[in-house]
């Protein structure tokens, strides 16, 4: 991103810190699901969360891990920061850029992303450095809501682009899976539901790439 987008994003997001958290919950009980302690709960030893955002994923993470998040807003971290101090984790977080993350090549043995693909502008990049910043059959375990496999949903879907992609960012016809498949991954399991609306997935790095 130009610094003027990252500067336009980060003051959207700072804004949105407000309401994201009540608009989640009903997301997550309405659609999403399990889905937040089906991706945490997979997660070992060196995690690094892409979007931690408010830090609506800390408690379901098991305690051996050691957490690492990474977000454009600051007032999403103020938030997250609060919940961890509240749960009694120690979560390290960085303001950082999914496009160019802030961290050496094989740092991590899990990065998780959730519901945060949707809304970064080059989902491709991203998810090659995720694989980057992953230590050799790292683990990959990313959940988002996806084109759906309904016609009459994706009609909607891309009725919804019209306004949300240049209103925030947030994008209804991606797939993360079909690139997690083409960019040095070997894919575990996927899952979709509601329509094929949602799809969580896992996967490891792959040596030979």
């Amino acid at each position: 991103m130009t610094t003027a987008q990252n500067a336009r994003w980060h003051h959207y997001w700072d804004k949105k810190s407000r309401s994201y958290d009540k608009e989640m919950g009903f997301w997550d009980r309405h659609v999403f699901g399990d889905s937040r302690p089906w991706a945490c709960s997979q997660a070992t030893g060196e995690v690094l969360e892409v979007a931690i955002g408010t830090g609506l994923n800390i408690p379901f993470y098991p305690e051996t891990v050691h957490l690492t998040g990474i977000d454009l807003s600051d007032q999403m971290f103020a938030i997250a920061r609060h919940r961890a101090t509240d749960l009694g984790r120690t979560v390290t977080l960085q303001q950082g850029d999914a496009h160019s993350l802030p961290f050496h090549d094989n740092s991590f043995d899990t990065v998780v992303c959730t519901f945060g693909l949707c809304a970064i502008p080059d989902s491709d990049t991203a998810i090659g450095e995720m694989r980057r910043v992953l230590r050799p059959a790292g683990h990959l375990i990313l959940v988002d809501h996806v084109t759906s496999s309904s016609r009459p949903a994706r009609w909607v879907q891309r009725a919804l682009e019209t306004v949300t992609v240049p209103l925030a960012g947030e994008h209804f016809l991606r797939r993360p899976l079909n690139t997690v498949r083409t960019t040095g991954f070997d894919i575990e399991q996927t899952e979709r539901f509601k329509l094929g609306l949602v799809e969580r997935l896992t996967a490891r790095k792959t040596t030979s790439a």
